[in-house]
């Protein structure tokens, strides 16, 4: 244990003298004390002067600095491929068996030495027992996993149970290298001998197509010891053959074919096909030989008109992120250069209405019933605001302010995800003109202003209710930053895609009145779970939530799901769990003042098939990973050797930490207990020898 100081300890030797001094002359005179023999007087003395020096003492402000030593035992991690490809091949009965036996030897031997810790990664990291059934791979993500957990911990090694196969994420290589100094121990699954077989790789295909006109199908097909062989490569729809080829492959052990359709989109919805390969004797597996894909035919485009008065690269972040979207019609134009025609539009996006501001177009837009996103920056005062009646007052003055947007929690209109959420407190601000603002109270508020840690109750982000439609605004210029910003912190678009693309569709909604409303996506993966959002608006287009509504999910082969939605807030809300491939109709009803409301629509759930395209083991990506980590390559059903050449391994060990504390003097209890001591002795041998 060290004292130190914020000044030096020869502070002490004044401090002394000033305690002895005070003391000193406190009794120097004082009657009573003479009476007292020599050692009580001192006694007394001593007492005060032991507080006074220790007062004095506190004021030098002097820490402890303890030591303090502690062990870590290394952390074992093994990481088990829970991907469906691990049951392709012949081993792969014994699998489970062989996992069991790995776990119970593991622990018997280093549960006392290690902290064992097991993983199971496919297309999520997960803890659970390994089932086998996921149907994508991404080791990347078991690396990076231990990377962001165990940051600075005593990672002794890991062990990766796979075929070597990954078709999501990158080549786990790169994440191990992030692990230094720990050993990669890879635990081999599967085959490397290429099968005789042939797969569909990949079907490239729009996901809509406009009524009447052709669309094209882009297919891929791959051969392992296929040589000279001849197939027909087919698509059906309800059984019908729409178009067929025939396809040879080269005389080559591997070949790749790719293989062009043109079909006509000839009913509106979402319309189901399958690519089929004719199979071939001796085929390793038919599986692969089919695969479905779903178009939905739609017969026109909804048209979105960004104006403003000058460039702004706030319209090009706007326009770009629109116009991804193949059932817009995106067009952005100056106002000088429009010709006010407001035919077919069903969204205006107006950036900066108080430049040239010109209150005919805000009536024109008014009159044909056409939803406006006003971005309201510096360059748009308080007066042009009141006069666009989407119940906003301002007292903004001339000077401009920067204002950060933070999610608001209590804002249910639709769905953001959790990344979308979260990646919003970290957008730059936004510029506008410094000054308060209120909103109607009817007002929906996305996002709230924010300063530093600062949460302000004006808002952000909002959508006003008008008699025919909803209006949005963003109350503020320079939203293309938060476009750069997703770029650098994800190197996508996504986030901010998402954001723009529902804040868009939410606005070209129309205001439906009174009635029931339902959301839910129309296309998901077998992977997600189909969550469905509702509400039931009263008369007054006030959310309530005494109607129970009931929910019908029919597949495709006729199988009916029925399920009631639970209340959240002031919506409705249903996870309806995952589902399986499939075209699927659902239809959601309730009863309210004796009238039924019903809502019906079609939505798809594709299937995710890149495990079924694993006909053979990948073992070089493992041997790499532990090449390069100076581990070691075994096959699964040699584990038995990696945990004989764990006990020889000198670089997994416990390691010894020394850790050092910081206390002021003036966090001890007992030091302010002993100063209570000589304050009280004092005062109570002044009362016992009468001088009170």
């Amino acid at each position: 244990m060290h004292l130190l100081s914020d000044f030096s300890f020869w502070y002490l030797i004044p401090i002394a003298a000033i305690s002895f001094g005070l003391t000193y002359f406190h009794y120097r005179k004082v009657a009573w004390m003479d009476e007292l023999s020599a050692w009580k007087r001192n006694l007394v003395k001593g007492l005060r002067f032991g507080s006074l020096f220790l007062i004095g003492l506190l004021l030098l402000g002097i820490v402890f600095e303890a030591t303090h030593f502690r062990e870590e035992k290394p952390v074992f991690i093994t990481l088990v491929d829970n991907s469906s490809s691990m049951k392709n091949f012949k081993d792969s009965a014994a699998i489970e068996k062989t996992y069991e036996n790995y776990q119970r030897e593991l622990t018997e031997k280093y549960g006392d030495q290690y902290e064992l810790v097991n993983w199971t990664i496919g297309s999520v990291r997960g803890t659970n027992q390994p089932n086998f059934r996921e149907n994508s791979t991404n080791l990347e993500l078991g690396f990076e996993e231990v990377n962001n957990q165990f940051y600075n911990r005593n990672v002794g090694g890991v062990v990766l149970i796979s075929d070597g196969n990954y078709n999501v994420g990158s080549n786990p290589n790169y994440a191990a290298e992030k692990l230094n100094l720990t050993p990669v121990f890879t635990l081999a699954v599967g085959d490397t001998t290429p099968k005789r077989d042939q797969f569909i790789k990949n079907v490239t295909a729009n996901d809509l197509a406009y009524l009447n006109n052709d669309f094209p199908v882009e297919v891929d097909v791959e051969s392992y010891k296929l040589p000279g062989q001849t197939v027909d490569v087919r698509i059906v729809q309800n059984g019908k053959t729409l178009a067929s080829q025939r396809v040879s492959y080269s005389k080559s052990k591997r070949d790749f074919k790719q293989v062009d359709f043109t079909l006509k989109a000839e009913k509106v919805g979402v319309q189901s096909y399958s690519v089929i390969v004719s199979s071939v004797n001796g085929e390793y597996s038919i599986k692969n030989n089919q695969r479905n894909f779903y178009i939905e035919v739609i017969d026109s485009r909804s048209k979105i008109l960004i104006l403003s008065a000058a460039p702004h690269p706030d319209m090009s972040a706007f326009k770009d992120v629109l116009e991804r979207n193949e059932n817009y019609e995106v067009k952005s134009i100056l106002l000088k250069d429009w010709d006010q025609s407001t035919a077919k539009v069903d969204l205006v996006i107006w950036h900066e209405p108080g430049l040239q501001f010109d209150a005919s177009i805000h009536q024109r837009l008014s009159e044909a019933g056409i939803p406006v996103l006003y971005v309201l920056g510096p360059q748009t005062d308080a007066n042009e605001i009141g006069k666009l009646g989407i119940g906003v007052k301002s007292n903004a003055s001339s000077q401009t302010e920067e204002l950060e947007p933070t999610f608001n929690s209590g804002f249910n209109a639709f769905e953001l995800s959790e990344a979308c959420k979260s990646s919003i407190e970290f957008f730059p601000p936004l510029t506008t003109r410094f000054g308060g603002m209120k909103v109607d109270q009817t007002a929906e508020i996305l996002l709230f202003q924010r300063i530093g840690q600062i949460k302000k109750n004006d808002p952000l982000i909002f959508f006003s209710k008008g008699s025919k439609v909803r209006n949005g605004v963003i109350y503020g210029e320079g939203i293309w930053r938060w476009r750069l910003n997703d770029y650098i912190r994800h190197q996508n678009h996504d986030v901010f895609n998402e954001l723009i693309g529902k804040l868009s569709n939410y606005l070209m909604v129309k205001n439906q009145g009174m009635g029931l409303r339902v959301q839910l996506p129309k296309r998901i993966t077998s992977e997600e779970e189909l969550i469905v959002t509702a509400s039931f608006y009263n008369a007054s287009m006030e959310p309530i939530t005494q109607p129970k509504i009931d929910f019908l999910l029919t597949s495709e082969k006729g199988k009916q799901y029925k399920s009631q939605f639970a209340i959240s807030g002031s919506v409705y809300k249903l996870n309806q769990g995952k589902l399986s491939p499939g075209k699927y109709t659902w239809k959601a009803s309730t009863n309210y003042n004796g009238k039924k409301y019903v809502k019906t629509g079609v939505f798809i759930v594709e299937e995710i098939q890149l495990e079924k395209l694993e006909s053979f083991a990948n073992h070089g990506t493992l041997k790499q990973l532990s090449k390069q980590s100076n581990g070691r390559f075994y096959a699964f059903s040699n584990f038995r050797k990696l945990l004989a050449d764990l006990a020889k391994r000198n670089d997994i060990a416990i390691v010894n930490y020394e850790d050092h504390t910081f206390d002021d003097l003036l966090d001890y209890l007992w030091v302010f207990s002993l100063l209570f001591v000589l304050l009280a002795g004092e005062w109570f041998l002044r009362r016992y020898y009468g001088s009170y």
